[in-house]
């Protein structure tokens, strides 16, 4: 395994060889990372996370208590995952019949939140910044910024990259009350004012 500087592993956590684990990072309780999956800087895996092969987090990416990332799931930095979301790899999974190699990628982008108890069916990217409201259930590809619930997980708004609801006024204009950053809506898209 290759870890680089000030990486922590709870001792009831397994990390097989052959997995890559950046600067900084915390694995907690019972976690299983196997090989061949590569975890970037400041990383956080609370208790019980399994990271299979294949799988890679950019860096500063918090995986909360139970959360399985399956081979096919990539996340970008600064993604948060929240306790106990499900990521799929096969959209028609069958006990007797071997899919093995037919995983369906799944990219969660930049700064996207996923809440606890979601499910994330295979094969749907969650665009940057995106967030995606507990117990939810994501059958499509998310756009940036979108807020979506329920189940099937629908878009109800859009949200600030720090979190927040955003209300556009009749010019497609929001600003964040946070951060204070503007974003515009236009042709069904935001983004952020630079």
């Amino acid at each position: 395994m290759d870890l680089e500087a000030n990486v922590y592993i709870h001792p009831s956590a397994i990390v097989d060889e052959g997995c890559k684990i950046g600067e900084g990072s915390k694995i907690w309780h019972f976690c299983h990372v196997m090989p061949n999956s590569v975890i970037g800087k400041k990383c956080n895996l609370g208790q019980n996370v399994l990271v299979s092969p294949g799988v890679i987090l950019g860096n500063n990416v918090k995986v909360q208590n139970n959360v399985s990332l399956y081979e096919g799931v990539v996340c970008e930095d600064d993604v948060f995952l929240g306790p106990s979301m499900v990521f799929t790899n096969i959209t028609n999974p069958r006990s007797a019949i071997v899919r093995r190699g037919q995983y369906s990628k799944t990219t969660v982008h930049k700064g996207a939140t996923i809440g606890a108890n979601a499910t994330i069916v295979c094969g749907h990217d969650i665009g940057e910044y995106a967030f995606i409201g507990a117990g939810s259930v994501v059958t499509k590809h998310v756009k940036p910024y979108a807020l979506l619930v329920g189940n099937p997980a629908k878009q109800i708004g859009w949200m600030s990259e720090y979190g927040h609801r955003l209300n556009f006024d009749a010019n497609g204009m929001a600003v964040c009350p946070e951060s204070k950053e503007q974003y515009q809506l236009e042709n069904g898209q935001v983004h952020k004012i630079k």
